[in-house]
């Protein structure tokens, strides 16, 4: 949850931010961009996403939770069956704020705050760390399984001459 801003509320008091956001939030799902100051562009997005979230989850009490927020039943509809499913593999960042000037009146900085509905492609790092340790592995394994056949090798032919050297011994007292 966003955390509260100090000071004077956009247009009055909380009650009045509250609504001109939730209205906001409306007409950005229902057109994907719109186009107001930059500071209610910067209020206007955590509520956005977190509408979004609830869309993501799609089940009823998500939809009832959306719906105390925006009044129009035929935006939710819209957030819920055509803009929750283009978002469904993207982990966040359904928004984006393109700052575009200043308003020719009195200078106030605008932007543009649309959806982002571009579909995600995941990166594939994981993969390709996983199968770099494994070749290591593999190029490294068999390395370690020569040396311990040449010890295995060398222990045996140790062993051979003792065993010849005992034999030939007991051999040679008989004699005698």
């Amino acid at each position: 949850m966003p955390k509260p801003t100090k000071g004077a509320r956009l247009g009055g008091g909380p009650a009045h931010e509250r609504l001109m956001l939730n209205q906001m939030a409306s007409q950005l799902f229902e057109h994907k961009r719109i186009q107001t100051t930059e500071t209610k562009a910067k209020r206007l997005q955590p509520v956005a996403e977190r509408l979004v979230t609830f869309a993501k989850r799609g089940d009823l009490h998500a939809r009832r939770r959306v719906m105390r927020q925006i009044l129009d039943k035929a935006v939710v509809h819209e957030l819920f069956t055509e803009i929750a499913p283009l978002v469904e593999n993207r982990e966040g960042g359904y928004t984006r704020i393109i700052k575009t000037g200043f308003r020719k009146g009195d200078r106030a900085p605008l932007a543009v705050i649309e959806l982002v509905l571009e579909p995600v492609n995941p990166k594939p790092k994981a993969a390709k760390k996983a199968a770099a340790p494994a070749k290591e592995k593999a190029a490294a394994e068999p390395a370690a399984e020569e040396i311990v056949a040449e010890e295995v090798v060398e222990e045996t032919e140790a062993v051979e001459t003792a065993e010849a050297t005992e034999t030939e011994a007991p051999a040679e007292e008989k004699a005698e």
